[in-house]
């Protein structure tokens, strides 16, 4: 009899593993609480496979022989707690999926900036030829890529949920940008558990794996003088001169050096990268070590950094009106990706924020609302934390709860040579289906202007 595995969510990454389990002759079943999209049903149709929606039946559920669960189900659900107390096996698509490829995989984790590394790194790869697939928490399912396609390498985004359900897998090439508090309510509200489910990117790694990470990170080089890391280490920093393999900047220069790779070390000023603000440098710099380490040359490299465009919602220009710049930072969903996104303002600010409060404390935001925001605009359903922490900061703090209604206030409220930002540092589900909806409706209310 074929071994029987359950798919708990009917999302992208849901589907794909549907499609695959089936193709590998597994008896496969979906389950989804919520509706299935009309795409994945026909999808799922398309291939046969059995599925329900709007509910979960356990009876058709705890009889399953490995249960692969969506990264947007905690833990701690009644029946993922029921599972593991029958000792049925939870995975993620991405240890699932990682059984049936050979292919080499760069893996990319950290509270922030993954989407553009992910990117990025893909974007030197398939600028130098190569047969790569983008997956993860970006682009299409891994799953689906491994059962449909026949990529020699793949390029992964990987969340610290997806990251929680990986327990065989091997990161050919693991990266860590950063660890910042993020997704606590998911944690116990306990960093040390966050940082430990980020680390498991380097889990089952050895010597002949590679491990870049971020050396100006205390929360990283701390847990790394703790635990043994088996992967050989490459750092970056732009802070301090790397001895070695890594990279590093001094002043406004990049220096990159892999010697496996190069004679001579790739040397570029930060005024030459298509991503500009200090997050970039670092982004840059991993995924340039990350596309080093597989023997990309110099020239591809330095290349496909000046040429990049970036990811939709992070950092993105809309227009200028009037002499008033709008940008759209909607994927700004914790308190340090904003930080990020203010501390790379040059401009007085009208500051768009607010959302589902995941925990956030605003604390280091103070100092650089202060420096650079003239008013705050809230767009949540409730903002009463957000009005706490700042009403004394700024001289003007107004509440919205519709994109349309905070886009025509900051624009009344900002003069020309100011730029209104979007960017929320807190999850879009209060008033918006995700942080596209969210930043797609800003767009559209700044374009209606």
């Amino acid at each position: 009899m074929s071994k029987r595995i359950v798919i708990l969510g009917s999302g992208e990454s849901g589907v794909g593993s549907a499609i695959l389990a089936k193709q590998k002759g597994f008896d496969v079943f979906v389950s989804d609480k919520g509706k299935i999209a009309d795409k994945y049903k026909i999808q799922l149709e398309k291939e046969q496979i059995l599925f329900e929606e709007q509910q979960h039946s356990e009876e058709l559920i705890l009889n399953a022989d490995e249960v692969i669960k969506s990264p947007g189900i905690p833990d701690q659900v009644n029946l993922v707690q029921r599972l593991h107390a029958k000792n049925i096996p939870v995975i993620s698509e991405i240890e699932f999926a990682a059984r049936y490829t050979s292919a080499k995989k760069i893996c990319i984790t950290g509270s922030n900036g993954k989407t553009t590394t992910t990117l990025l790194t893909y974007h030197i790869l398939k600028k130098a030829g190569y047969n790569v697939g983008l997956g993860g928490n970006v682009g299409k399912s891994f799953a689906y890529q491994v059962a449909k396609e026949n990529f020699d390498y793949y390029v992964l985004e990987l969340s610290s949920f997806q990251l929680d359900g990986m327990y065989n897998f091997t990161a050919d090439i693991a990266v860590l940008l950063n660890i910042t508090p993020d997704h606590l309510d998911r944690y116990d509200y306990k960093f040390e558990n966050y940082v430990a489910s980020k680390f498991r990117i380097t889990q089952n790694q050895n010597q002949n794996n590679y491990f870049i990470y971020c050396a100006d990170d205390e929360v990283i080089t701390t847990f790394m003088q703790q635990n043994k890391m088996n992967a050989t280490m490459i750092p970056f920093s732009i802070k301090q001169p790397i001895d070695g393999d890594g990279a590093y900047l001094i002043e406004n220069q990049i220096t990159l050096n892999y010697k496996p790779n190069q004679n001579q070390p790739l040397i570029m000023t930060i005024e030459q990268l298509a991503l500009q603000g200090k997050h970039n440098v670092y982004n840059s710099m991993a995924a340039s070590l990350a596309s080093s380490i597989v023997n990309i040359r110099s020239e591809v490299i330095r290349e496909s950094l000046q040429d990049f465009q970036n990811v939709e919602h992070r950092l993105e220009f809309v227009a200028s009106i009037n002499g008033v710049e709008f940008i759209n930072d909607s994927k700004a969903t914790n308190v340090n990706s904003t930080w990020y996104a203010l501390e790379s303002m040059s401009k007085p600010t009208v500051w768009i924020v607010g959302g589902q409060d995941k925990g956030n404390n605003y604390d280091d935001l103070i100092d650089l609302v202060k420096a650079k925001v003239k008013a705050i605009i809230c767009l949540g359903k409730d903002n009463k934390k957000l009005v706490k922490a700042f009403k004394n900061h700024v001289e003007l703090l107004v509440e919205t709860d519709n994109a349309a209604e905070a886009v025509a206030t900051s624009y009344k409220i900002a003069k020309k040579g100011d730029v209104v930002l979007l960017s929320p540092a807190c999850a879009s589900f209060d008033l918006f289906k995700n942080y596209e909806d969210r930043g797609l409706q800003f767009k559209a209310a700044v374009r209606s202007i």
